[in-house]
């Protein structure tokens, strides 16, 4: 019995270039592919974002002097390029896709139309969400957020390097506090990286919850759709 049937996962751009920094790792790629079609053939629905950070962030250093929504444009591409890679490591090993994208490129991809997200869902496929939410000034946390809310997905899995929501940074604190559960509220309040502030907000407005866990775990997700504690849980805020 699964946990959860309906997820839609988030994960970095940074978490497809691996130890390699940048680019597209073929090893990472694998692995995340992998777990994917082991949920799927649980009978999990799948849909998946993934940032594009690996090939180019609109808010980074190489972007300093360009027009924000001309470099914005540049990373919604990025994502694309990723979600193509997906898609194809994913088909490669028999599990059912398709692209769907927030910018129309017919050549390639479907354009975003929800019913036919969830459809696809119902069917068996994953679908995978490319070019953001298709505007500028949003970030892919905040469009994974809303194609969830959209597909009606039952839980956010935000897929991450550390193992869950922490009060500092892990990677510099080596006592940094581990929430195995919190509201969303406080996330807000305590300023804690778990998604930007508008993803959360949607998130805390429509009830869908959070689950961020360490997605280089091997077999971490399987075990949270199984219903083992994996992660944080960030949902309703108490009261």
């Amino acid at each position: 019995m699964l946990q959860y049937k309906r997820i839609l996962l988030k994960l970095s751009g940074e978490a497809l270039a691996g130890k390699d920094g940048f680019g597209i790792n073929a090893g990472m790629l694998e692995r995340y592919a992998d777990e994917i079609k082991e949920a799927r053939e649980m009978g999990a629905e799948i849909a998946l974002v993934i940032g594009g950070g690996n090939i180019f962030r609109g808010m980074s250093e190489a972007a300093a002097n360009m027009d924000r929504v001309q470099a914005d444009y540049m990373g919604m591409l990025a994502t694309v390029i990723n979600a193509l890679a997906f898609q194809d490591a994913l088909e490669r090993k028999g599990v059912f896709t398709r692209l769907q994208t927030a910018i129309k490129m017919e050549q390639m991809a479907e354009p975003f139309i929800r019913r036919r997200a969830v459809r696809h869902l119902e069917k068996g496929r994953v679908v995978i969400f490319g070019a953001g939410t298709g505007n500028p000034y949003f970030t892919t946390d905040t469009a994974a957020s809303l194609r969830a809310i959209e597909i009606e997905a039952d839980v956010i899995v935000k897929g991450t390097r550390v193992d869950g929501v922490y009060d500092s940074d892990p990677e510099k604190n080596s006592d940094a506090h581990l929430f195995s559960q919190i509201s969303y509220l406080d996330v807000i309040r305590k300023n804690l990286r778990v998604m930007d502030m508008t993803a959360i907000t949607l998130c805390r407005e429509n009830a869908l919850p959070i689950v961020v866990m360490n997605m280089n775990e091997k077999g971490n997700f399987t075990k949270f759709l199984r219903g083992e504690k994996v992660g944080t849980l960030v949902q309703a805020d108490a009261g």
